[in-house]
């Protein structure tokens, strides 16, 4: 058995769960959120818990059980508290700036980058003087915030040198010693 799909879900008050025809839907205070599960992985809702059963013990079953079990119980966490990504812009000239949902990143580069943030996330800038510029993703799917999140980094990664790009906040990026100076 799986160890985490064997581990019950425990939903707190003021979300519902429904399953129809093999998709779940949570309502909470933040949202809604909708996930296609496989037919082999059914769910229970009792008081207060969501447990997952398979209907088989076949591989496919085996790893989908707690896969799916990680899927739900991510959903309840962002309808209920929703999630953060932070992101932190190292280097000398780089800025962010965000009207609305539409972020301009000055990364070095000759142009600035214009990028457009989904409508399910919000998106917030910060600029102090002696500190790197932040983006700050907010919103309830986690997947997506990820998603986001890596490809706002993947337009400029940290290299390993000086350690300049877009690095997630608390990131450890391994420095290289560079050209060994005359030898």
């Amino acid at each position: 058995m799986s160890r985490v799909g064997k581990a019950p879900i425990s939903m707190p008050s003021g979300v519902t769960v429904t399953v129809k025809d093999n998709v779940v839907t949570v309502k909470g205070a933040k949202g809604v959120l909708t996930q296609e599960i496989d037919p082999n992985i059914s769910l229970e809702v009792k008081e207060g818990e969501i447990e997952l059963k398979r209907a088989n013990e076949s591989k496919d079953a085996k790893s989908k059980h707690g896969l799916y079990r990680s899927l739900i119980n991510n959903m309840i966490e962002g309808v209920t508290n929703g999630y953060t990504r932070n992101l932190e812009l190292v280097g000398v000239g780089y800025k962010a700036t965000n009207q609305g949902n539409i972020l301009d990143l000055a990364l070095g580069f000759s142009h600035n980058i214009i990028f457009e943030i989904p409508s399910e996330l919000k998106v917030s800038t910060e600029t102090a003087k002696g500190k790197n510029p932040k983006v700050i993703l907010e919103g309830i799917d986690k997947q997506l915030i990820g998603q986001v999140a890596a490809k706002i980094r993947s337009l400029r990664k940290p290299e390993p040198y000086k350690g300049k790009g877009v690095r997630y906040e608390g990131e450890y990026i391994r420095r290289k010693a560079g050209k060994a100076a005359g030898a």
